[in-house]
């Protein structure tokens, strides 16, 4: 039997060294899957249980591999489906190839079963790329730009082959006019970096400036011992946005942690009180957390010029891979011999550590958020891929998660959709089936998708040499980060509604498909749940009965602006005597270090 496009599409993948496309079967491309079939499923699907969690589960695999995640569904509804990850790997700057199938191409144009115009509707989340085959000739070229473009872009590209085509036996492109070839597969970014003259104006900035800070986002991470120096050099304090979480470590004294709302007091600290900034590989939107305008002079280093300069008013922006241009730049910098500065923000970080600490052990009822995220701190394994879901536990996870050199982490840091933390940890384990994975997710995201993925944990977890993978879901009932929203920023009572879950045992679940469940409902059960679920022969889900009035409160609040915001909530709020009495202990430990 002669090729068919479907067996070259699989043979140009794995040229490619795709080793897995995440996706759902469907008529829309039976060509491809039959293809699968005669190829010895390889690359091998991965088989969600919807494709949006294909999505989800080629955006973990790209961001923990920086390689393209392939994911691929059928025609209309499942093309349809792939839309939320797409532009989760969008909004992140990250690398995915999606392969979609169509009707037949006799019958487009004709109102047929499952047509949806795929061209028009990817056109928006993959603008770097989206094209459709008609013939087979096309085949190398589509393939091969849509994967260069996904690297070179950091983004998601389409590629859409109708049903028909997919069963048509292979021709590949001749040496004649209106055909296009392709080069052999692969892809080797260029090394980029600003002129001389530039570099050299951000160094006399740097050099005269006092209190330097360093904003660092995911830009960084090739560059993270060049950022290290850098902060050595000035006495700067590194603040991380939330996607640089892992970039640096947090143990570094003059780390200073997360930033805006989900940040800490001492990243707060650091950018109201610092003379100047320099920002790298970040693309951080809030303005209003970073420096007053006027208050600092701004250099920002980021390697894609379209995104620079655009969220503080930076006096020198440096176009360029962070690494290179910070290593242009520190032959230039002059090490600060007064060390006032670095010594207030080392001792504003420990304080802040205490900080954590005291609030972890706020009482709650029955177990407080913080605390399941404060013993993992000590527990952690080394080389651990963590990643957390949208709402409160995306606060807890970027304030209370103590980062080490060599663990891994990450959510969706832009689009800040529901449903990725297991998925993207299911992604994780098979761009890295050595190593740990643990998923933070709320019951609201578990019960949108996260319980079914567990089927697909299940199903593919003897695969993996170390098959630790823990689920941490925060079983409180209530969609608390909406609910503390809707508290703060609306200054509306808790509207039970549209904020209560019904209740279920998540443990019940996970053992009655093979998985192992631990149910925690005290707090002094959490290390020893840890110490069970990281020690397992199986993936584990861990069901930890939270409270849902400890509140996630910003970093800037003062006392009494915490108190007459919670004294505003009290008439109406079912839950307003846990809030205000909570929130109180809970800022009390920062202001005051007491309960």
């Amino acid at each position: 039997m002669a090729p068919t496009v479907g067996d070259y599409l699989l043979e140009r993948l794995r040229e490619w060294d795709v080793k897995h496309i995440f996706g759902y079967p469907g008529d829309g491309i039976n060509g491809i899957i039959a293809a699968l079939g005669r190829a010895d499923d390889r690359p091998q699907l991965v088989q969600a249980r919807h494709e949006e969690m294909a999505a989800f589960q080629a955006v973990g695999y790209a961001k923990f591999t920086g390689k393209p995640g392939v994911c691929m569904a059928t025609s209309g509804p499942g093309a349809i489906h792939l839309l939320n990850g797409l532009y989760d790997a969008k909004l992140d700057h990250v690398p995915v190839v999606a392969i979609v199938g169509q009707t037949a191409r006799s019958a487009m144009g004709g109102n047929y079963q499952q047509e949806v115009d795929l061209l028009s509707l990817f056109k928006d989340v993959a603008s770097s790329y989206v094209q459709m085959a008609t013939v087979p000739a096309q085949l190398p070229n589509l393939i091969d730009r849509a994967m260069r473009i996904a690297l070179a872009d950091h983004a998601p590209t389409a590629v859409i082959i109708p049903a028909d085509l997919q069963e048509e036996p292979y021709e590949g492109p001749s040496h004649a006019f209106k055909n296009v070839p392709s080069s052999p597969p692969g892809y080797t970014p260029s090394v980029t970096r600003a002129p001389d003259a530039e570099v050299a104006r951000a160094a006399e900035i740097l050099n005269e400036g006092s209190k330097v800070a360093i904003l660092a986002g995911q830009g960084a991470r090739s560059a993270a011992a060049e950022v290290m120096e850098v902060a050595e050099l000035t006495g700067a304090g590194v603040a991380k946005a939330l996607l640089g979480k892992d970039v640096l470590p947090d143990d570094l004294p003059y780390v200073t942690g997360a930033i805006g709302l989900l940040g800490t007091r001492p990243s707060y600290e650091l950018m109201r009180d610092c003379d100047t900034l320099l920002i790298v590989g970040s693309n951080f939107p809030y303005s209003q957390f970073l420096p007053e305008f006027g208050d600092a002079r701004g250099i920002q280093i980021d390697i894609d010029g379209r995104m620079i300069g655009m969220r503080y008013p930076t006096e020198v922006n440096l176009v360029g891979d962070a690494a290179e241009t910070l290593r242009a730049l520190i032959p230039r910098l002059e090490r600060k011999k007064k060390r006032s500065w670095r010594e207030t923000i080392e001792d504003n970080v420990a304080r802040w550590w205490g900080t954590v600490e005291r609030q972890a052990h706020v009482e709650a009822d029955p177990v407080n958020p913080m605390l399941l995220f404060w013993e993992l701190n000590s527990r952690i394994p080394d080389n651990a891929i963590v990643t957390a879901d949208s709402g409160s536990a995306a606060n807890w996870y970027a304030r209370d998660l103590k980062i080490r050199a060599g663990i891994r982490g990450s959510l969706s840091g832009t689009l800040a959709t529901m449903g990725p933390g297991v998925p993207y940890a299911i992604g994780a384990k098979f761009a890295h089936p050595d190593r740990p994975a643990i998923a933070f997710v709320g019951d609201g995201a578990m019960q949108m998708n996260g319980l079914a993925e567990l089927l697909t944990i299940k199903r593919y977890c003897s695969d993996w040499s170390d098959p630790r993978l823990v689920i941490a879901v925060l079983h409180n009932n209530d969609l608390n980060q909406v609910t503390w929203e809707l508290r703060a920023m609306s200054g509306a009572p808790k509207f039970e509604e549209s904020q209560n879950l019904p209740d279920m045992s998540y443990a019940a679940f996970a053992r009655s498909i093979g998985l192992e469940g631990i149910e925690v409902d005290k707090p002094e059960a959490i290390g020893s749940a840890w110490d069970r679920a990281l020690a397992a022969d199986r993936p584990v889900l861990l069901d930890v009965h939270c409270d849902p009035d400890i509140p996630p409160i910003p970093p800037h609040a003062e006392f009494e602006q915490m108190k007459d915001a919670a004294e505003a909530i009290i008439k109406g709020d079912p839950d307003s005597t846990g809030v205000v009495r909570k929130g109180l202990k809970t800022k009390a430990q920062e202001l005051f270090g007491k309960s």
